[in-house]
């Protein structure tokens, strides 16, 4: 049996809230081995998640937070896998937006720890670009996943409803930050960075306020 490990997908559509709609590209983080999966934001596309997780069993499905560029597709792929989609209340007024007659089949707590393929994650709340946005963190992986909370050059977006910039700087320093520095951290777009190449420059994020 082959030792858990991390598999990624990204797929396309779009992002909106405000009135406003944007194209954009979502990272999909498959955690688990060859019998038993995770997913982490099922984005935009319920097939092409399926066709990666393939005859595996899906345990749940994660939702870091819920724009709907994150959770668009987790109906879909729950009905397609009977997995449960796990959800921190603080975002159900976000989810209504975008899926008002499914609610989500479990809430996630800080400090919930999840279990797939021997591997632990650990539940951060860490509000800011949304109230109810969480991060995994996996120290048997060496890995944090981010959703928008961090990502390689600064924090998430906080200029739109829902959001506060002074909240998410305090996630990333107290929940983030203090994490070892080699962990990887897998964002919910863009490129993987490390907690250790953003921490020292937290003060030029509060600096120019975003």
């Amino acid at each position: 049996m082959a030792a858990a490990r991390i598999e990624h997908l990204v797929t396309s559509g779009t992002f909106s809230l405000d009135g406003g709609t944007w194209e954009v590209d979502n990272n999909v983080w498959i955690v688990g081995d060859d019998h038993e999966v995770i997913v982490v934001d099922a984005a935009h596309d319920a097939d092409a998640i399926v066709d990666t997780v393939g005859g595996r069993i899906l345990r749940a499905i994660v939702c870091t937070h819920a724009h709907n560029d994150h959770i668009d597709a987790a109906p879909a792929l729950a009905a397609r896998t009977g997995a449960p989609v796990l959800l921190h209340p603080d975002d159900l007024p976000l989810w209504k937006q975008t899926h008002p007659d499914r609610t989500p089949d479990a809430e996630l707590a800080d400090g919930q720890v999840l279990s797939v393929a021997g591997v632990e994650l650990t539940v951060l709340h860490a509000p800011g670009h949304a109230p109810g946005a969480v991060c995994l963190y996996a120290p048997a992986l060496g890995a944090l996943f981010s959703g928008d909370t961090l990502f390689a050059g600064g924090p998430g977006a906080t200029g739109r409803s829902y959001s506060d910039f002074p909240t998410i700087v305090e996630s990333i320093r107290e929940r983030l930050l203090t994490l070892p520095g080699a962990t990887v951290v897998h964002t919910g777009h863009g490129e993987t960075t490390t907690v250790g190449a953003e921490a020292p420059h937290l003060q030029e994020w509060i600096a120019r306020g975003h």
